[in-house]
């Protein structure tokens, strides 16, 4: 069961679905509008939205009072930890996936940014020290 949400903004709700679902792994859990689906992965809850208009019925991706249009992109971002990242970088290379940068090495890990069809981030994270994994033992 997730215990986390997360909402992009996408450009194309199918084209997101398929990049999660291939490229990380995700299962999709609805996607009952062109313009929303909610995808999981262990604990974390996806929620995919395209921008709409004020008078559209949906409500996470409508314009804000002042008229200004949500947006993907961005550098907010949620991390996905892998055992191996060059190996990951690799497998995601070779399937075309985007890259904002190269592997950085920081005080807890290695990591990459990648990017969803819409230009969102998504982190790799490789822990190099214990403390840093999501399950620590």
């Amino acid at each position: 069961m997730s215990t986390v949400s997360v909402r992009y903004i996408v450009n194309d709700v199918d084209a997101a679905i398929d990049f999660y679902r291939r490229h990380l792994g995700f299962t999709e859990i609805m996607h009952p509008a062109p313009e929303f689906a909610m995808l999981s992965r262990g604990d974390l809850r996806l929620v995919l939205v395209a921008p709409v208009q004020a008078d559209h019925p949906g409500g996470g991706s409508k314009p804000m009072p002042d008229g200004t249009r949500q947006e993907p992109g961005g550098w907010n971002r949620f991390m996905i930890e892998v055992p191996d990242l060059a190996g990951a970088v690799a497998a995601l290379r070779q399937e075309g996936v985007r890259f904002r940068n190269d592997i950085v090495t920081g005080v807890g890990g290695k990591q990459i940014m990648i990017e969803d069809p819409s230009g969102n981030p998504v982190e790799l994270f490789e822990p190099t020290r214990r403390e840093a994994r999501l399950d620590p033992r």
